[in-house]
């Protein structure tokens, strides 16, 4: 099996880790104020059957982006782990390219992440403003991975998926890998139903799939029911085939370890074929980031 979505951190290049704790998307995460290297992480899953995993930026400070990659392509050199990285880079500046040639060198690369989602609510809020997928200058930089064989790992909220689909209809050649599988944190009627419209709209778009991850972000805990009715309806939307897991280790695991998350997972998928099994836990990983 493959984890399609981890990370790895140091304190001390994380400024957000350090210091008063403040309100984030996840809940507190005073237990995961520390150090949360390759090490641990291999604890986490021995046994369990994981033979490969993908590492996703961090949010180190943006001016620090290329030494994210450096460290983590020199543990992958040491330990092996991880076997691709989802770097950043910064698709509001009018050219991109400087920023990925200087990422182009690194063996591990395989895409990068910029996180899109905005939310009425400002605890759910990242980027600066919703329409960044709209924006030309960001479509135009975008469209620039595929001259390095690069992903981008889309990171959006339901009323922002009409935006990102014509964004991935913009740029044919780029993959899009739709994160938590478009973060449901509306969970009344009307908020699934916009949920699913703009999945549908995403999945009209042949370049996009979408991780199966992060279901515990907003209700902060692990929840095999949720968590096997969003594979049901992820799975229904875009096909197995274009579905992959990740863990979101260690925001994950300020509620639960990496066993009973992926027991939850492997339960909620129970009632998929072995083909469509086999496509979310590992060959649509592989496909995707060439691993």
């Amino acid at each position: 099996m493959i984890d399609a979505h981890h990370h790895i951190w140091l304190q001390k290049d994380l400024p957000w880790l350090l210091g008063p704790e403040q309100p984030r998307i996840f809940g507190p995460y005073a237990a995961i104020k520390r150090d949360y290297e390759i090490e641990e992480f291999l604890g986490d899953i021995t046994g369990l059957g994981i033979s490969k995993s993908v590492y996703v930026q961090a949010n180190w400070p943006v001016d620090r982006f290329e030494d994210e990659v450096a460290w983590v392509q020199s543990v992958a050199d040491a330990r092996g782990w991880p076997h691709a990285i989802v770097g950043y880079a910064d698709f509001t500046e009018p050219d991109i390219r400087p920023q990925l040639e200087r990422l182009k060198g690194y063996p591990l690369m395989r895409g990068i992440r910029q996180q899109f989602h905005w939310h009425r609510n400002p605890l759910y809020r990242f980027a600066a403003r919703p329409d960044l997928a709209s924006d030309p200058t960001v479509r135009k930089n975008i469209a620039r991975l595929a001259d390095y064989g690069w992903s981008f790992d889309l990171q959006v909220f339901a009323d922002q998926m009409q935006g990102a689909a014509r964004l991935a209809a913009a740029c044919p050649e780029v993959t899009f890998i739709l994160q938590h599988a478009g973060m449901l944190e509306d969970t009344t009627e009307a908020g699934i139903s916009a949920w699913s419209d703009g999945m549908a709209r995403l999945a009209d778009c042949p370049n996009v799939v979408s991780k199966l991850s992060g279901f515990g972000t907003f209700i902060h805990r692990n929840d095999p029911g949720f968590i096997a009715r969003m594979i049901a309806e992820t799975v229904g939307i875009f096909g197995a085939d274009r579905c992959l897991f990740g863990s979101n280790f260690p925001i994950e695991k300020i509620w639960v370890t990496y066993d009973d998350l992926l027991s939850a997972f492997q339960a909620g998928a129970a009632r998929l074929t072995t083909d469509q099994r086999k496509a979310i836990f590992e060959e649509t990983a592989q496909r995707i980031y060439r691993i």
